[in-house]
């Protein structure tokens, strides 16, 4: 099925035709957990309280190594009888195989749907006006997810509107030609730019194991329940939280740069010193521009430039509080 998507996307490329945008999301992975305990099962893995959700909404949710550090960001949310997993596509292999090491008597099934589950985003000012007239009933709020009988459409969070639809390769064939009357067919660099202007971060094989939740932001937005019961990783987590005042965080930052920088790459305070950070995220926003979300020590964010290699990086306001 997804060669058959990617063949029908070839088709699509001459029919771009406006500054709204529809992106295929491939390079997302999608995991589906069902079972009599698939609930329990996942409750004791992730950082956010996955009873929370009622199939009409979703949430992000850490996955943590025993040592509190994080091995897969999560957008997870329940459809009819089972629970979905979005992460990152080059972990879904790795993550999947880890979780069901787990699974031991629980009576759970974990598959990667990543190729029978089409997933299209679609953004701009017209989106809302065009799924509308596509569905019976389309998503309002941020983060609310709308059940139909032929798949599922999310909002998600950030000042343009956004959404992702989900549906077999017959239905999104369907739906992509629709929207591309009134929308561009973007790559995954804009997408990834709209995530990071939403302060949204992710991690990367390149980044596993190196933040503990909060240093990448997310308890402030909402991706950590602190009062749930026990999971993988929950001592250092809480203890964070409540020993003391975070002494890291994730910020938005912008970059010029004639080299491109690379996810993981270190920043420093001082050119040359000891590295204070690390970048979590990036997009280019054209030849010499770059976008970021770049973690580092609190102190050196309010205290001086902070740098990758010798160039200065430009910070700017996040849409959430930190």
């Amino acid at each position: 099925m997804k060669q058959q998507w990617q063949d029908f996307l070839k088709t699509q490329l001459a029919q771009a035709s406006s500054e709204n945008a529809i992106f295929d999301l491939s390079h997302l992975g999608l995991l589906q957990l069902s079972g009599e305990d698939h609930l329990d099962f996942i409750q004791k893995q992730v950082t956010n309280d996955i009873n929370l959700l009622d199939g009409h909404n979703a949430q992000f949710t850490g996955y943590c190594s025993p040592k509190g550090r994080l091995l897969a960001l999560f957008l997870a949310f329940s459809h009819y009888d089972h629970l979905h997993l979005q992460l990152n596509g080059e972990l879904t292999e790795t993550i999947l195989k880890r979780l069901k090491m787990y699974v031991m008597r629980a009576k759970v099934t974990i598959e990667d749907m990543s190729e029978s589950i089409i997933r299209i985003g679609v953004a701009g000012e017209k989106s809302n006006q065009v799924l509308a007239d596509i569905f019976e009933k389309i998503p309002v709020k941020p983060y609310q997810l709308v059940s139909l009988e032929k798949g599922a459409i999310l909002r998600l969070g950030g000042d343009i509107p956004r959404y992702i639809v989900y549906s077999n390769i017959d239905n999104i064939s369907n739906i992509w030609q629709i929207l591309g009357q009134t929308h561009t067919y973007v790559d995954k660099n804009y997408w990834e730019l709209l995530e990071i202007e939403a302060g949204i971060p992710e991690i990367f094989p390149t980044t596993q194991e190196a933040f503990v939740p909060q240093m990448i932001n997310l308890d402030a937005f909402n991706a950590i329940n602190y009062k749930k019961g026990c999971y993988t990783g929950q001592e250092i987590i809480a203890r964070t939280h409540y020993l003391g005042k975070v002494k890291r965080r994730t910020l938005l930052a912008e970059l010029v740069s004639e080299i491109t920088p690379k996810i993981g790459d270190d920043v420093f305070g001082k050119v040359g010193t000891e590295a204070v950070g690390k970048i979590v995220r990036i997009a280019q926003v054209n030849a010499n521009v770059f976008k970021m979300l770049v973690e580092a020590r609190l102190e050196n964010f309010e205290t001086g430039v902070i740098f990758w290699q010798d160039k200065p990086l430009q910070f700017k306001a996040l849409p959430y509080s930190v």
